[in-house]
């Protein structure tokens, strides 16, 4: 399912046009990506846990040239899914 048909979709089921139903979507997709820059952990119930965490600096090695780089720190977006959509996929 991509976008476009998420949209009508959802739209069709929560009786809204398909202007408003992508208006509501953009909206709250940015509010969480502003949540989740400023460092706070998005849940949902029932869908799981969206969260910044950050890797800390390794040391990494070419196999081929036998050369160790260090890597530097970095911010990663993870996800956990709730215990109820685990079960669902049992």
């Amino acid at each position: 399912m991509n976008n476009k048909e998420f949209t009508s979709e959802l739209s069709r089921r929560l009786g809204y046009t398909v202007k408003d139903t992508s208006e509501l979507i953009t909206f709250l997709l940015s509010d969480m990506t502003r949540q989740l820059e400023d460092g706070n952990t998005i849940s949902v119930q029932g869908f799981g846990t969206f969260e910044v965490k950050k890797k800390a600096e390794r040391i990494s090695v070419n196999p081929t040239t036998r050369q160790r780089m260090l890597v530097p720190p970095k911010l990663v977006l993870t996800y956990k899914p709730s215990t109820l959509l685990k079960d669902k996929f049992k």
